[in-house]
């Protein structure tokens, strides 16, 4: 088990990405706290998969922190929340180095989660069109890319933001 007595947050770990995050590191035997707005609708699953690593897995309920977001046209307030946790983290990273805490940001392209599956058809090939590698990756490739990154085979990987995104920001 890779990530034996390493602990995890995760933020979103109810669906998509963060579900899939939560999984592999369990699976891989990290403790993991997962912070979300609503239980994982795989949440026996996930206890499962905890029970059989040794490991814990506990869920935060966020939905009392968080107020439904106001829909507003436009991609401003996401491009500079996403550029706020980039900030965020490579300050945090500075801070924590010298505990022996590594922080980094990985940034998912076009994931096939709920959220882009409701896109419609038009939409989704106008995408999957500009990504180099012809197709949209999977919250498994997330996931591994995290699993990865908190393992000691990335000891040396700190403060970088990290795409999975099939080449669409190269």
């Amino acid at each position: 088990m890779m990530l034996k007595g390493k602990k995890a947050i995760v933020t979103g770990g109810s669906r998509g990405i963060g579900n899939a995050i939560v999984r592999e590191f369990l699976a891989s035997g990290a403790t993991v706290y997962s912070i979300s707005r609503t239980p994982a609708g795989n949440q026996v699953e996930l206890e499962a998969v905890a029970r059989d690593a040794g490991v814990v897995h506990q869920h935060v309920d966020a939905s009392r922190l968080c107020h439904d977001p106001v829909h507003r046209e436009g991609q401003v307030n996401y491009s500079a929340s996403k550029a706020g946790l980039i900030g965020f983290s490579k300050s945090l990273a500075h801070e924590v180095e010298s505990r022996g805490v590594r922080v980094n940001v990985i940034a998912p392209g076009f994931i096939e989660t709920d959220m882009t599956r409701a896109l419609g058809e038009r939409a989704r090939d106008a995408l999957i069109a500009l990504i180099p590698l012809g197709h949209a990756g999977t919250a498994a490739d997330v996931a591994a890319l995290a699993a990865f990154l908190a393992s000691d085979a990335a000891a040396y990987i700190t403060g970088q933001v990290i795409p999975v995104d099939g080449g669409l920001s190269m």
